[in-house]
């Protein structure tokens, strides 16, 4: 390949690691057909994924589903979530629950259906 054909090929901004979460937190939301799929990793590098929880008497969404997962397995920390959803922006709520357990900077990926990162924003 040509100097100037490798500099216009798509460079992929994505750390493979947040590419990572994206893929499985897109492959519960399929398998489950649910409406949001999602992904934390913790601080140790392990990962937890959930989907959203629709039951008469209990209803939380991916991400806290998976932060909980995480704190129920002895997680102390997290260095990103990823939620696939059909929804332009990440829930307070959900932006809150990571937060509590990664910190303020504690990045969190939407990505579209599709697995398309959308957006990153820090848990503050």
């Amino acid at each position: 390949m040509s100097d100037e054909a490798a500099s216009k090929a798509p460079v992929d901004p994505i750390d493979p690691e947040d590419k990572k979460i994206i893929t499985l937190a897109r492959s519960v939301r399929a398998r489950n057909g649910v409406a949001e799929g999602a992904a934390v990793r913790d601080e140790t590098g392990r990962t937890y994924v959930a989907g959203t929880v629709a039951l008469e008497s209990l209803q939380l969404s991916a991400v806290r589903t998976a932060v909980a997962m995480a704190v129920a397995s002895g997680a102390k920390g997290l260095e990103a979530a990823a939620v696939v959803s059909a929804a332009e922006a990440v829930a307070a709520d959900d932006l809150a629950a990571v937060r509590d357990l990664g910190g303020a900077g504690t990045p969190v990926l939407l990505a579209g259906p599709d697995g398309t990162l959308r957006l990153t924003v820090p848990a503050s």
